[in-house]
């Protein structure tokens, strides 16, 4: 979408933030889930409490595990699961599923065509409609059917006592949020179980502990921390990596009578002193290119379609980019490569950190047509002064640069008959980045916007890209 609307996105969320700590503070109660793990998904949903027990909603839960269908004959129902037949009775407490009797634990309740059970009793009425073992945790809100459950394993990084490493027996896409001392991982969708114990200790200074807990419908894993970190994943999910983040050899946040000394994780000395040649410091893999997948978690960014948002095409572009420049033999650091929620000031902080070459953010829009280009639109009448730079204004010294890559990304979509616009625009964080950086907003060629999703489109576009930062990565190596 074009920047000005998403000017008027963020005011819409900061909008509804505000109605929703209003609608916190005003006592209203918290919503309740059901996690459901199974083969054939993996879904959530809404609880409702009656009569002192939490009930769930008997055709909502049985719908993406098969073929059901019900009928009402008064006060009775009737469910049908693919062959399998199940009487209940409005305000019973038993019903009869293949002719055989069955305890609820509760009443059977119908509300508006609706038919609830009692989340209690679904260990033992499940298993007669699926013809399988059901598990549930029902203090934490989660069910699991047949043997899905996901476990992991945690240890420090062989070699080192600063990166943790988490392993999982089946890929995992958690929430990632991040506050002073700790980091969280939030599992939502995936069937992750508890470890032999909920706390979890690594003899590390800088990552001593994490701790494992369940709570309405998720799991969370929490790695407390005693500087900044940062979580990237591999191994096609089954692997997260915690690991410290180092602060950027820039830019503070203020005023341009900034001490000498900074206070704060964005801020560092421009002269910062390299570790002596013997040190024990840990030494991090630098990368050519930063890719940033924008949006995530709460971030929905643009809503595409009624399933499709904004963040999990920048995602699929994200990796589809970063494989078009590693088999061109660029290094590349992907920022965000699952459903994390990283504020504008971490992105710049960890690209920043890293010292790439160059920074190329990804968008996603609904009106076309193909694709966009932009370079940072910086304000005026804040220059560098003294030994720091500028927060809003970082991107001044290599704002060359930033266009020598826009216009060979443009000239090589053009090149492949791509609609191209090449822009400037106060679009954030790019004018917080100290080295060349970029935004790539893709958009469908025509009014087809399944092509968005379209791996052949997503490979066109990534690929294009890929092959311009190629032909200008001497220029863009140069950079300061």
């Amino acid at each position: 979408m074009p920047w000005i609307n998403r000017w008027i996105d963020a005011f819409s969320v900061a909008l509804a933030a505000l109605v929703a700590l209003s609608i916190l503070l005003s006592g209203a109660p918290t919503e309740k889930h059901l996690s459901v793990y199974s083969v054939a998904a993996n879904y959530s949903l809404t609880l409702v409490e009656r009569e002192g027990h939490d009930y769930v909603g008997l055709l909502e839960l049985l719908d993406p595990l098969g073929k059901v269908s019900a009928r009402s004959e008064g006060s009775r129902w009737r469910v049908h699961y693919n062959r399998v037949e199940g009487v209940f009775q409005t305000g019973k407490t038993r019903a009869r599923v293949q002719g055989r009797e069955i305890e609820l634990t509760g009443r059977f309740l119908s509300e508006n065509d609706r038919g609830y059970v009692p989340v209690s009793c679904l260990p033992s009425l499940l298993p007669r409609f699926l013809g399988g073992p059901v598990t549930l945790r029902e203090e934490s809100g989660r069910l699991f059917i047949g043997s899905v459950a996901i476990h992991f394993t945690a240890s420090l990084a062989a070699g080192t006592s600063t990166k943790l490493v988490f392993n999982f027996t089946a890929p995992v896409n958690p929430r990632v949020t991040t506050d002073p001392g700790s980091l969280r991982l939030a599992f939502t969708r995936d069937p992750v179980v508890a470890p032999a114990s909920p706390l979890l200790t690594f003899g590390s200074k800088a990552i001593p502990s994490a701790t494992y807990s369940e709570g309405n419908g998720m799991s969370v894993l929490a790695v407390r921390s005693t500087v900044p970190v940062m979580a990237s994943f591999s191994n096609d999910g089954r692997t997260i990596t915690i690991a410290p983040v180092s602060a950027p050899a820039v830019a503070q946040k203020g005023p341009a009578t900034a001490p000498a000394a900074p206070a704060a994780p964005t801020a560092a000395p421009a002269q910062a002193q390299a570790p002596p040649a013997n040190s024990s410091a840990p030494v991090y893999r630098h990368y050519f290119a930063v890719v940033d997948a924008s949006h995530g978690g709460a971030d929905y960014g643009e809503t595409l379609s009624n399933t499709l948002y904004e963040k999990d095409i920048t995602v699929e572009l994200a990796r589809s980019l970063r494989q078009q420049l590693e088999s061109r033999g660029i290094t590349t650091l992907v920022l965000r490569d699952s459903d994390a929620n990283l504020s504008l000031d971490q992105r710049a902080v960890f690209a920043n950190a890293d010292h790439a070459a160059v920074y190329i953010a990804l968008h996603a829009a609904s009106d076309g047509p193909g694709v966009r280009v932009y370079t940072a639109l910086l304000p005026y009448g804040e220059d560098d002064r003294g030994p720091f730079r500028n927060w809003t204004t970082a991107q001044h010294g290599s704002l060359s640069l930033s266009q020598v890559a826009a216009n060979a990304i443009t000239s090589e979509l053009q090149k492949r008959q791509i609609p191209v616009r090449s822009l400037s625009a106060p679009l954030r964080p790019l004018n917080n980045i100290i080295g060349p950086a970029i935004a790539v907003e893709v958009a469908p060629e025509g009014n087809n916007l399944a092509q968005l999703t379209a791996p052949d489109y997503q490979e066109l576009v990534t690929s294009a890209v890929a092959t311009a930062i190629a032909a200008a990565r001497d220029q863009l190596g140069a950079a300061p």
